[in-house]
């Protein structure tokens, strides 16, 4: 069976009377007990309203936040729990998985309270099944199972990126470091015509190219790698030609605290630090995503939560949102800032999982897809 073939909601057979547990991927931000962005919960109601609608009795289980293995009143379940509730009446939702440290441990003392009573699993936490804990990879050794509406889709939209996408196919990459996602830039490289790279990570190749970088985050033990890289595949490396920079004294996040923006070419000046792509690359870049039949986007170009380093960003999500190719944005950080610009319901596909969905274009599989394969009606 193939990555992609999954056990779907109607190999499970008849639901009505069959109690399942699903896990779903209710990690949202909460602020003063308060759900303020309700998209992952919203995600999983086709799935939810299809076992409801056959009479099935849900339990849905997720975590939140990282409460390192023991009940945090900062992590409680209860402000989904409420929402849940208006969204999907009837559903129960378990406490926070995380509050056990049997969950991260997969424990299989922890997986069995977990199904104990459960006649059937289902799977619809994409954006957590890059992880082999308790709830993604043991109940599929114990219940029928099946990935969730959620879930099937994810997978059918990415696994395409990685083995056939239409051509040509540009990523775009940004973020922190280089070393975080350089597994997954080899793995884009075998088959993307183009990948253009932003965010803190360019600076460790714009080094490696030679030019300056100032006080900008490089990763010095990347720098031979990134030369490597573009001395092999330059031909398809896009780099920013310009860099908007924050002079000394300046601080991230408190324009008060001084510290002159200026835009520099592709050298950052002693003492300045480089925080987005300039207007030149932004135009470069938003070229080469109008010219693709299929684009994938993970990571933005800048520090966009700061307005004064927010536009390299907010031109890629706009011309994400213009083109006229298959888009897909790999969650995370690029999704927030799609919702920040108002722009998400102008992607073909928004991942729910930013991790996740970098891994499964990385390896084509993941611990949740491979535990579903082997469940018992698989």
């Amino acid at each position: 069976m193939s990555p992609g073939s999954l056990p779907t909601l109607e190999d499970l057979g008849d639901v009505e009377g069959r109690r399942v547990l699903l896990r779903a991927d209710f990690n949202v931000p909460i602020r003063d007990g308060v759900v303020v962005d309700d998209f992952r919960i919203r995600a999983a109601l086709p799935t939810i309203e299809w076992l409801t609608e056959r009479g099935a009795r849900v339990t849905a289980c997720s975590h939140l936040g990282r409460p390192k293995g023991k009940p945090d009143p900062r992590y409680s379940i209860e402000p989904v729990r409420r929402v849940l509730a208006e969204l999907a009446p009837g559903v129960e939702l378990l406490e926070n998985l995380r509050f056990d440290p049997g969950e991260e441990a997969n424990d299989p003392t922890f997986v069995a309270k977990l199904v104990e009573g459960q006649d059937l699993y289902v799977n619809d936490a994409f954006g957590a099944s890059h992880r082999a804990h308790a709830s993604i990879v043991g109940p599929p050794r114990l219940l029928p199972s099946a990935a969730g509406r959620l879930l099937q889709r994810e997978v059918d939209v990415l696994l395409p990126l990685r083995t056939d996408p239409e051509h040509p196919f540009v990523c775009i990459l940004g973020g922190a470091k280089v070393s975080d996602k350089l597994a997954v830039i080899g793995a884009l490289l075998r088959v993307a015509d183009s990948l253009i790279i932003g965010g803190g990570m360019c600076f460790t190749f714009l080094k490696a190219q030679g030019h300056t970088v100032g006080d900008s985050l490089v990763e010095a033990d990347m720098v031979d790698t990134c030369r490597e890289l573009l001395e092999r595949e330059g031909d398809k490396l896009h780099l920013p030609i310009d860099i908007t920079a924050l002079g000394p004294g300046g601080e991230v996040g408190n324009p008060d605290a001084g510290g002159e923006v200026r835009q520099v070419g592709a050298d950052v000046p002693d003492g300045w630090k480089g925080l987005d792509i300039g207007p030149g690359s932004a135009a470069e870049f938003a070229d080469v995503i109008q010219a693709a039949r299929t684009v994938f986007w993970n990571g933005p170009m800048g520090v966009f939560e700061d307005p004064r380093f927010e536009a390299g960003t907010k031109a890629i999500a706009g011309a994400m949102a213009d083109a006229p190719g298959f888009t897909v944005v790999g969650g995370g950080d690029s999704a927030a800032a799609l919702d920040q610009f108002g722009l998400a319901a102008a992607i073909d596909h928004v991942s729910t999982g930013g991790g996740a969905s970098l891994e499964l274009l990385e390896l084509g599989d993941l611990p949740g897809l491979e535990a579903l394969r082997g469940a018992p009606n698989a």
